[in-house]
């Protein structure tokens, strides 16, 4: 699927529908560039799962948390931009932060990826002339809660 994402509305619109029907386990790998808008959007899901206040870019600290009485669920934030090689997603314990929580995770290529797993929304954000596209990959848990239906 296809998405054309114009401006920073329309970025934060697909979020929300991605924190609508995002369940615990799901995860959403987000690739692209440098700037392509992978933050953004991890923003705009984290903002409308009810996060008040700052979403930190887990570039430095590669794993943010977010796990309050205000969020819907449980939800981990990952940047993986900074790892060498996919053993290092193990070494941080990446499995422990997962348990029970969704995770939103930037370059998750740089981790070994996640697309063979059934709850994988994956999204390739592109950047245009007329703004951002987003190409979409629902793996086969998400059918049915597709966030662009």
């Amino acid at each position: 699927m296809r998405l054309l994402l114009p401006d920073l509305e329309a970025m934060q619109v697909l979020g929300s529908a991605i924190a609508v029907a995002l369940q615990r386990g799901d995860v959403v790998a987000l690739s692209g560039g440098l700037g392509a808008g992978k933050t953004t959007l991890a923003r705009a899901v984290i903002a409308a799962l009810g996060h008040q206040g700052e979403v930190p870019s887990p570039s430095f600290s590669i794993i943010e948390t977010y796990d309050s009485d205000l969020l819907r669920i449980p939800l981990v934030h990952a940047d993986f931009y900074r790892l060498n090689h996919p053993r290092e997603a193990d070494e941080i314990g990446l499995d422990d932060y997962r348990d029970g929580a969704a995770l939103i995770a930037e370059w998750p290529e740089n981790a070994g990826g996640f697309a063979h797993e059934a709850a994988c929304l994956s999204i390739h954000l592109e950047t245009a002339d007329s703004g951002r596209i987003a190409i979409a990959q629902a793996g086969p848990d998400w059918l049915g809660r597709e966030p662009w239906t």
